[in-house]
């Protein structure tokens, strides 16, 4: 494990407006906003990984799509997580070069568009569930259900389209990331949970897919693959909470595996929002990693340094034998802390 590296995954909130607005102009200031953020990591001495979401834009691109289908041909998905890696990347490498300088860093940012290996056999892709772009009228959804896409009844918002999400298995472009660290820049890399490749068996040839990664567990098996100490989610709230939207309802600070996959069994987290960056988080922590901290944008300097900040997730305390749960003393001389204390 390297302590001092950190990968931070950006959520969607740092790529749009306020109001959610994915125009030009409020994309490259909501992102302006977020590298001094991440430049502020940056001056604490570690080595940072940012990865990225990219709804807004991808549904942007399928919009594009349906709206030229008649003059030019469609593009697929993973060409749509390419594409916005890309221009998110650029943009993300011109605001945070111009933190950096503004802080008199050194560093400087490598954009790289990240390859994202899954199973061909996945079951995701036989239950698509992922939904991407907007939601149309039923008709609307019809027509493009003749064409073999998979759409859902949302409700009063209208019908959205579902894809497979398989499960991230490696990502492919890793030792690029640690040749780009090793020569000191801070790497944007795995944007959107990378381009969904599979290998198609006939000796190490890839091809697309249409399917979506998860970001958030593209993010964590990144930050296990780079060998990282810390993964910092960030999102639109400062902590996790337990009982959102009713009375009652609390922010998670100091969690154990245990305790957090407690919550979640109970249906604490939502499947689209909350539930795969806490899956994210359980997942790091189960695969080697030192911690793991949710939290607001605003917070992500305070929790790559250890103040309190966010939700943190530590690991399990080791089991005591039965016979020296209470009382007695460790092999060091250190007292066994009771219930009580």
């Amino acid at each position: 494990m390297t302590p001092g590296r950190v990968v931070i995954a950006l959520g969607g909130n740092a790529m749009t407006g306020p109001d959610g607005s994915a125009t030009p102009r409020a994309q490259r200031d909501a992102i302006a906003a977020a590298c001094r953020h991440v430049a502020a990591v940056v001056a604490t001495g570690v080595q940072v990984v940012l990865t990225h979401g990219n709804g807004p834009q991808v549904g942007n691109l399928l919009v594009k799509n349906e709206l030229a289908a008649h003059e030019v041909p469609p593009v697929p998905l993973d060409w749509c997580v390419a594409q916005t890696q890309a221009t998110i990347g650029f943009t993300l490498a011109d605001e945070l070069d111009a933190a950096l300088s503004a802080r008199g860093l050194p560093q400087r940012t490598a954009v790289l568009v990240t390859r994202t290996l899954v199973d061909a056999d996945d079951p995701h892709f036989r239950e698509p569930s992922k939904p991407v772009g907007r939601y149309l009228p039923r008709e609307r959804a019809e027509r493009s259900m003749a064409h073999g896409q998979v759409w859902e009844d949302r409700g009063e918002r209208g019908w959205r389209r579902v894809v497979a999400s398989p499960e991230p298995r490696r990502v492919l472009d890793v030792p690029a990331v640690e040749a780009l660290l090793a020569a000191g820049f801070v790497v944007v890399c795995a944007g959107g949970g990378g381009v969904p490749v599979v290998d198609d068996g006939t000796g190490g040839a890839l091809h697309g897919v249409e399917a979506v990664v998860d970001k958030d567990l593209t993010a964590a098996l990144l930050a296990r693959e780079l060998d990282a100490g810390t993964l910092v989610i960030a999102t639109d709230v400062p902590q996790v909470l337990v009982g959102y939207g009713r009375p009652g309802a609390r922010p998670l600070g100091r969690v154990t595996p245990r305790e957090l996959r407690e919550h979640a069994a109970a249906g604490e987290f939502g499947r689209g929002s909350m539930g795969p960056k806490v899956e994210a988080a359980l997942r790091f922590v189960a695969g080697g990693g030192a911690r793991a901290v949710i939290t607001s944008l605003e917070h992500i300097a305070d929790a790559v340094t250890g103040d309190d900040a966010g939700t943190v997730l530590q690991k399990d305390p080791p089991a005591l034998h039965p016979s020296r749960a209470r009382g007695g003393t460790l092999q060091e001389g250190r007292p066994i802390p009771t219930e009580e204390e």
